[in-house]
């Protein structure tokens, strides 16, 4: 009867991680749209390097404030005021961390505007040496720095709803940023001077629509309150305890993903550029199937803590682990094969060029090294956090950022752009590695049975993979010769047989659909 219960509860999991995987995917389809047209319309020159850096700066801030820090932050505080406490309690705690949050995010805002340049310069100091480039990142940050205070106050309207169950609203709203943004370079475009500044209008209005599409569905939870500020509140200030060690600890990926845009400014024109189409591909399964799963887990894993159900906690995140590593395996190995063919088919058109195709997929193939190690890292964090505990996550940060920066430093003159990507992806795996090895230690984290079944079986079926994407592959020349129609099926032939190779040698070894549901070992038919 036990194992039924967890059964369900697992597939519940899987459900909600379903909807979650879904509208992601859409909004990766988009972004990769997206990317197409930006490629296509403005290349990876300059002005594009000047802009991508304009957008990666709030766009870090972001990931600290909504899909970083506050969210584990306040994810658990809220998950134990929505059980213990009164509804009049809960929006009272809404009220005031919406009114602290929007207040510190506004002070933050005007500060970045009137130091634009100086932030630049922090965070592209290589750019200094080309007025032009350096003043156009400069201009275009102050219409993209906005865009942090409203996609972290919809960051944090989505994890409420993503703590009410509310899965599908939060995983859908980024949909609305990639067609702004085709719109922008499509339509608005040619009306500026230069072109690319029309991306930094579109983030900005992206931002705006976002956090007003979201807020209506917090009216049937009892939610849509008032901002007040509250910083003397209880929860606002618990939340603060545990968000200002999270900031670092949460955010390593992003910290070390950003020191490789600073060290990639000193390089050749392009090199930021290579390293942000090929961290977009990257993030492809980590977004659709790694931050999904992160999301769905820690509301969960937080109530089973406030519970004290031990045992559900540890079961939670086994399943986690191993969904992440049944997607991340073959998916890394996948885009280390695949690099050249999907730079050619998604990107080589108009003013990228086959330099840029090449760069990018040396760049691609690095970071596919990490993919397991950034997955993993999503949802061995929140075994922390669900637990209230900032400390420890914040430790095995600052060793695997040290690392990021040795091996970046020894990498950068032998292999340029890509060392860069390839010290990511290292610092990655080591954070996820001591991330796990923590939460065994600590107890609350007891692997199931049957892994060395599920690694066999991984095996296995990644090889099968890898020989037919290997079989149907062809060389770069031919690539290049063909056109996109060309492209995109050969492209979408070598996906799906891949793909049906790996599920085939699955469903061979003996996995049913019904063992992504359970957490059940192999003496009960699990994984």
């Amino acid at each position: 009867m036990k194992d039924d219960k967890a059964g369900k509860k697992q597939g519940g999991l899987l459900k909600s991680t379903s909807i979650v995987s879904f509208f992601t995917l859409l909004s990766r389809v988009l972004g990769m749209v997206r990317d197409v047209v930006v490629a296509q319309v403005f290349g990876a020159g300059g002005g594009a390097d000047a802009f991508f850096v304009a957008f990666k700066i709030p766009n870090f801030f972001r990931r600290l404030f909504a899909e970083g820090a506050f969210s584990q932050a306040f994810v658990p505080v809220l998950s134990e005021y929505r059980t213990k406490r009164q509804l009049a309690e809960v929006q009272l705690l809404v009220s005031h961390t919406a009114g602290s949050l929007g207040g510190v995010l506004a002070l933050l805002t005007i500060v970045c505007a009137v130091f634009a340049p100086q932030v630049t310069y922090l965070f592209a100091p290589g750019f200094s040496a080309q007025e032009d480039k350096f003043q156009l990142a400069s201009d275009m940050l102050l219409l993209t720095f906005p865009y942090l205070m409203m996609i972290s106050l919809t960051g944090f309207v989505g994890s409420i709803l993503n703590s009410y169950g509310r899965f599908g609203v939060p995983a859908f709203t980024p949909v609305l940023l990639n067609v702004v943004l085709i719109l922008c370079a499509l339509f608005l475009a040619p009306f500026m001077d230069p072109p690319i500044v029309a991306l930094a209008w579109g983030v900005l209005i992206a931002g705006v629509v976002q956090f007003v599409f979201q807020l209506p569905y917090l009216k049937p939870i009892g939610l849509l309150v008032r901002p007040r500020w509250g910083w003397q509140d209880e929860g606002v200030r618990r939340i603060l305890k545990l968000m200002l060690p999270a900031l670092f600890g949460v955010s390593v990926a992003q910290i070390n993903l950003l020191l490789g845009t600073v060290l990639a400014s000193f390089l050749e024109d392009g090199s930021v550029s290579w390293l942000y189409y090929a961290d977009r591909l990257m993030e492809m399964p980590l977004g659709v199937f790694g931050i999904a799963i992160a999301t769905v887990i820690l509301p969960s894993l937080s109530r089973k803590h406030a519970t004290q159900s031990t045992e559900a906690f540890s079961a939670t995140l086994d399943w986690a682990v191993r969904m992440n590593i049944l997607i991340g395996v073959p998916a890394g190995v996948a885009q280390v094969i695949l690099a050249e063919p999907l730079m050619v088919t998604l990107f080589q058109y108009g003013a990228f060029s086959q330099k840029d195709v090449v760069q990018s997929a040396l760049a691609l193939q690095a970071y596919s090294v990490g993919v397991l190690g950034f997955m993993l890292v999503k949802v061995l964090a929140p075994g922390y956090f669900a637990r209230q505990d900032t400390a420890t996550p914040v430790k095995i940060g600052i060793w695997a950022m040290v690392a990021n920066m040795v091996v970046s430093l020894a990498l950068i003159l032998p292999m340029a752009h890509t060392g860069l990507a390839l010290a990511t992806s290292l610092s990655a795996l080591f954070n996820a590695g001591l991330l796990y090895l923590g939460l065994r230690k600590a107890g609350v984290y007891v692997p199931g049975k049957g892994w060395l079944r599920f690694f066999l079986r991984l095996c296995l079926a990644t090889l099968a993979m890898s020989a037919v994407l290997l079989w149907l592959g062809r060389d770069l020349e031919q690539w290049l010769a063909w056109g996109w129609q060309q492209r995109v099926l050969w492209l979408t032939l070598l996906v799906v047989g891949g793909m049906a190779a790996y599920g085939v040698a699955l469903y061979a070894g003996g996995v049913r659909l019904r063992h992504l549901r359970s957490r059940a070992g192999p003496d009960e038919d699990g994984l």
